[in-house]
């Protein structure tokens, strides 16, 4: 059963054209309403916009802390959604502001470059950077980088699963939890995911929306060239921080969400699945309108709070 908050939500948006119907730039900006029509009010933290070079790779950050904060604070990472071709830092500042004052948790949101002008894998590069900036910068903001998360929603959750990927592979930085929110974990691969086909209409991303993401990111094929695309498709998901990954029941993307956990699970990680059974893809942003998707953000910030001490 769909959330009756929600479906008032979707009701006031009837007649809106899906985003797969419309090029690139226009589909930034009627995401961008998206995220903020139904979002929190802005939390009251202390905000520092930043830039910065890491790697080679040139970075753009905000910097959430709960205001008054004394000491160290530990630092979540995270990355927006909107399917590697739409999202950006303000269209998530009220989930980040909100997330840092739940959870008391210093908030790193970093943007990375977008699709289709820049493909596969450039954000994955510039997430990768984001995280070795913060491991070694976050002290001059306050931040401890030895309490440290990724985090994510949507595509955003896809790049932190990686990003701990290979930053496992890599020997570090080492991350504390991870905190996950409809992965697109199988990154336009085929499997046995019927949520793909039951949702395939919505009620929020729809089938089309994903192939119209997958095609601007991945390319013609639709289909993530390597693991660091699709962290379902991993050589090996050992040797992983612990891990809260939340779902939506009336989501296209829950079947290969649902699986990563489970395939985190059997590679001998801590996983807990948390799912959401009357709210749809994108809920994380409707935390002003919808009940359940405010309690569902304060079950996430409470998470990180106790994972990072």
């Amino acid at each position: 059963m769909l959330d009756l908050h929600l479906k008032h939500v979707l009701a006031q948006a009837a007649g809106a054209p899906d985003l797969c119907d419309l090029p690139p730039d226009a589909c930034r900006g009627l995401y961008r309403q998206i995220c903020t029509a139904a979002t929190v009010p802005p939390a009251d933290v202390e905000v520092t916009p930043h830039e910065a070079r890491f790697g080679g790779q040139a970075l753009r950050v905000r910097v959430y802390r709960p205001r008054g904060a004394a000491g160290a604070l530990p630092v979540t990472l995270y990355f927006h959604g909107g399917g590697f071709v739409l999202g950006d830092l303000e269209a998530y500042e009220a989930v980040c502001r909100q997330l840092c004052a739940d959870s008391g948790v210093m908030v790193v949101s970093a943007a990375y470059r977008l699709a289709p002008e820049h493909p596969y894998p450039a954000a994955v590069e510039d997430c990768f950077a984001a995280l070795g900036w913060v491991a070694e910068a976050i002290r001059g903001f306050g931040g401890d980088p030895a309490r440290l998360a990724v985090a994510g929603d949507s595509a955003g959750a896809a790049l932190a699963a990686t990003t701990a990927l290979m930053a496992r592979d890599a020997g570090g930085p080492a991350i504390a939890f991870q905190l996950l929110v409809y992965p697109p974990a199988a990154g336009g691969h085929d499997g046995a995911y019927p949520s793909r086909e039951r949702h395939a209409a919505g009620p929020t991303l729809t089938r089309r929306t994903m192939d119209y993401f997958s095609r601007h990111y991945f390319g013609p094929t639709a289909k993530a060239p390597d693991w660091r695309g699709a962290p379902l498709l991993a050589p090996s998901l050992a040797g992983l921080p612990p891990t809260l990954l939340v779902l939506a029941a009336h989501d296209a993307l829950r079947d290969e969400a649902m699986a990563y956990g489970e395939a985190l699970g059997a590679a001998g990680n801590a996983v807990t699945v948390v799912e959401y059974h009357g709210l749809a893809h994108g809920f994380i942003s409707m935390a002003g309108a919808v009940p359940a998707a405010r309690l569902a953000l304060a079950q996430m910030a409470q998470a990180l709070k106790q994972a990072l001490g």
